[in-house]
Parts: C-alpha cells; sequence; structure tokens
C-alpha cells in the first residue's frame, strides 16, 4: 500500500473574476495530507473556476497557490506529478475498452506499483466489464472509467470537480470509499459536489464560495 509524505495544498488571498464578475476574493484556505475537502456554492459560484486555478490549468485575478510552501509556477514539474484532476468531461475513448484506457495513462503518466487496472476497474465496480468499449457503457459506466485511472496514478493531490455525476447511489457509496482510502494514506481531495458526501473519521474541511 502506497503512503504519502507530509503535504500541503494552499490558496492564499485569491481572487477570480469572469467576464465582469467578481466570483470569489480573498479566499485562504489549506489542505493537508490525509484530509478531504468539499468546496461548496451556487451554481455560478466560481467552483470549477477555483478548481482550475488550484490545478494551474486558469490564472487567478489575484493570489497564490502553493504546493509545500512553493508557488506552484516556480514547480510546474513536481506539481503536476503530484496531481490527479477529473474535471466534467470522463477524458476517455470511446473505441478502447477500460483495460486498454487505463494502459494509456500508464504509457503517459508515473503509476503506482501496488495497483494494476484490473483491480483499479474493481475498486470502482466496474468488475467484468474491462473488455467492452468504452462506447457501449452506460454514462455512470464511463464516469467510473474516469475515475478509475486515480487509483492507478501515484498523484497524491486530488482535484474533483463533480465526480460522482451520473453514478447511481452504489457508485457513489463505492467512490466514497476510494476517497477515505485515499485520504488514509496521506492523500489529499478537493472535491465539488452537489451530492452529499460523508467520510467517516477522515478529517474534512469546507470552502463556502
Amino acid at each position: 500500500m502506497i503512503h504519502f509524505p507530509d503535504s500541503r495544498l494552499e490558496g492564499i488571498a485569491l481572487s477570480c473574476v469572469r467576464g465582469e464578475n467578481l466570483l470569489f476574493d480573498s479566499l485562504d484556505f489549506s489542505v493537508q495530507a490525509g484530509e478531504i475537502c468539499q468546496v461548496f456554492g451556487a451554481n455560478g459560484a466560481g467552483k470549477t473556476s477555483l478548481l482550475r486555478i488550484l490545478c494551474g490549468l486558469a490564472l487567478p485575478e489575484s493570489g497564490q497557490v502553493l504546493w509545500n510552501g512553493v508557488d506552484i509556477d516556480e514547480q510546474r514539474e513536481v506539481f503536476t506529478s503530484s496531481l490527479g484532476y477529473v474535471g466534467h468531461q470522463n477524458g476517455i475513448k470511446g473505441e478502447l475498452n477500460p483495460l486498454e484506457n487505463l494502459a494509456a495513462i500508464r504509457a503517459l503518466t508515473a503509476t503506482r506499483d501496488d495497483m494494476d487496472a484490473e483491480s483499479a476497474l474493481e475498486n470502482v465496480g466496474l468488475y467484468g466489464y474491462e473488455d467492452i468499449p468504452c462506447r457501449y457503457l452506460s454514462a455512470g459506466q464511463k464516469r467510473r472509467v474516469a475515475l478509475s485511472r486515480l487509483l492507478l496514478t501515484a498523484a497524491q493531490c486530488w482535484i474533483l470537480d463533480e465526480p460522482v455525476t451520473a453514478l447511481d447511489a452504489q457508485g457513489v457509496a463505492d467512490f466514497q470509499k476510494v476517497l477515505e482510502n485515499h485520504a488514509k494514506c496521506g492523500g489529499l481531495v478537493l472535491i465539488t459536489s452537489h451530492q452529499a458526501l460523508t467520510f467517516g473519521s477522515i478529517e474534512t474541511r469546507r470552502i463556502e464560495l
């Protein structure tokens, strides 16, 4: 089982403007290894914009994002190697089956030695669907394929934008266990979700936008 080092992700005085709208301003937060942080806010409050800023995919109007006390722009390669991001799009190839999609991830990114593709799929409830081209899977099953990639990566920091969209109740429960196990190993998670998620004994934080 993988064990991550002590790490932290911080936002310092972050502000975000889209068009002529100020979405949030002077936002400060810190998430430590072993914690899950849920981001809450109404539609249009800037949740997706915040996550994209934290991933380095967009720039804030002002402020900094720090990984272990250093601005992510000053250590782009280090931070990217520690990051697992799932956005609204699944980012999977429909002509490939789940195993082939995960093989592509292994070829492109650093992956864990203690998790194989079959086990990753089983952990998200896709046992028995390994050889079916993804274009034939349901929306919920495609989402599970996308989420299974997280289990293969060596990324400590998971930033997830509505990851349980299209999942049924069992899929949500399965993924909550995945998040809990990641945190127990010293991972840290920032997540948005319209569904209420609970994580047992895991330390949780909130960001309100």
